[in-house]
C-alpha cells in the first residue's frame, strides 16, 4: 500500500468532493492507503476546518462516522480558474493609462492581502512570516522562513502561486511583493526570483 505522504490532502479533498460523505474504510479503499494513514490525514484536515465529521446511528450500536468537506474547503477545491485569471490579468495589463493600470494592480494586491490578512498572526516580521508559511501549507505550497547574513528573517517561496502568469508577465511578482508587505506589516524586497534562475523566490525585510 502507499504511505500517507503519497496521497496528498488535495487528492483526498477531491475524492470527498466527488463522493462525500465517506467512511474511513471507503477512503482507504479508494486511495490505497491504510485506514490509520487516512485517519491521520482526516484529523489534520479537520484541524484546518476543511473536513467535517458526521455521526450516523443505526440501532444501539456505535455510530458510523462519515466525512465530508466544509464550506471553507468547497471554496478551495474544484475551482480551477487559471484561464480566467490569465485573461483578466492580460486585460488589466492592457490598460494604457499608467495611473489607472497601477491603481488596478494596487487594488488587486489589497484584495489579496485582505483575503489572507485575518489568518496571519504575530507582531514581528519573523512571526508573521512563520504564520504565512504555515497558512500556505494547507494549500500545497511550500514556504520556509530562514535568516540572512544580517540576522534578518527571510521568507522563501519554493513554489510560485501563479506560475503561468509569472512566466508571461513579471508584473505579477510586483503584486506578490505588495501583498507580502501588507501581510508582514513591514517593507520587503524580492531579493531572489525563480524567473532569474534562482531556486526560489525570496522576500527579505528592508
Amino acid at each position: 500500500m502507499s504511505t500517507v505522504s503519497e496521497t496528498s490532502d488535495g487528492q483526498l479533498m477531491e475524492l470527498l468532493r466527488r463522493k462525500e460523505p465517506m467512511t474511513v474504510s471507503q477512503l482507504a479503499d479508494s486511495t490505497g492507503v491504510t485506514a490509520t494513514a487516512v485517519r491521520q490525514r482526516l484529523n489534520r484536515l479537520m484541524g484546518q476546518d476543511l473536513v467535517i465529521r458526521h455521526a450516523e446511528r443505526s440501532g444501539r450500536g456505535r455510530p458510523t462516522h462519515r466525512y465530508g468537506l466544509s464550506e471553507k474547503a468547497r471554496a478551495l477545491v474544484g475551482t480551477n480558474f487559471a484561464d480566467l485569471a490569465k485573461i483578466l490579468w492580460q486585460e488589466i495589463r492592457a490598460v494604457k493609462d499608467p495611473a489607472v493600470r497601477n491603481g488596478l494592480l494596487q487594488r488587486v494586491a489589497v484584495s489579496l492581502a485582505a483575503k489572507y490578512g485575518d489568518r496571519v498572526e504575530g507582531r514581528s516580521p519573523k512571526e508573521r512570516m512563520l504564520s504565512i508559511s504555515k497558512m500556505f501549507e494547507g494549500r500545497d505550497m511550500s514556504f520556509s522562513v530562514e535568516q540572512n547574513e544580517r540576522g534578518l528573517p527571510v521568507l522563501r517561496a519554493h513554489d510560485c502561486p501563479y506560475p503561468e502568469l509569472a512566466e508571461s508577465d513579471r508584473a505579477i511578482c510586483e503584486v506578490e511583493q505588495m501583498v507580502m508587505r501588507m501581510l508582514i506589516h513591514h517593507n520587503v524586497a524580492l531579493s531572489q526570483c525563480r524567473l532569474d534562475g534562482d531556486l526560489c523566490c525570496q522576500f527579505e525585510t528592508v
